[in-house]
């Protein structure tokens, strides 16, 4: 629901939060102990912008990102933003038929994993995965296509269309090492 100054209520354990204003991102409240599972809304690209910036400042070479989500819910877009946020100045397409494409950073290699079109979970390892997993960064979007071979220790980001056409509602999960980088630049 739009409140005045276009921000966005939503719900984590049933407390209402401030969210994205129509500028931008804007978090909510503190984490839920050291683990991080939040709700956001991102009421522009502007807004997606910000936020793969806000997570891109915190990622470090060995980190997963799985970006879930259907069709056109906004993967890519965070995905394209994430990498310039660390610098890339490369053109970042979107992954119609490409499985992996890899950026250089700043933070380290960026590998960007688009599993759509991946056939069994175990060819994945034909396309660098546990290359990515030791010295870079991995975004994966479809990550659900990995089945049992998606490590546990990432960052779930599930994309999904707001209200408005242009809104985005992400969920946002991870273990404590995520929940401790993440405090503060969530919160706003």
């Amino acid at each position: 629901m739009s409140r005045p100054g276009g921000v966005v209520r939503g719900e984590e354990a049933g407390r209402p939060l401030r969210r994205i204003a129509r500028t931008g991102y804007k978090g909510g409240v503190g984490l839920l102990g050291t683990d991080i599972d939040r709700a956001v809304a991102l009421a522009s690209e502007a807004g997606t912008v910000a936020f793969a910036a806000a997570v891109a400042a915190v990622a470090q070479p060995g980190d997963l990102i799985a970006l879930g989500g259907e069709l056109g819910s906004g993967k890519t877009s965070f995905a394209r933003a994430f990498i310039r946020a660390l610098g890339s100045e490369d053109e970042v397409p979107s992954q119609t038929f490409t499985l992996v494409q890899t950026y250089e950073t700043a933070t380290g290699m960026v590998w960007h994993f688009d599993l759509y079109r991946l056939e069994r979970p175990e060819e994945v390892y034909e396309l660098g995965f546990e290359e990515a997993l030791i010295d870079g960064i991995a975004l994966v979007e479809w990550p659900d296509r990995l089945g049992a071979l998606l490590p546990r220790r990432r960052l779930a980001i599930d994309f999904a269309p707001g209200v408005a056409p242009t809104e985005r509602r992400v969920r946002l999960k991870g273990d404590s090492s995520w929940g401790a980088r993440l405090r503060g630049r969530l919160d706003g």
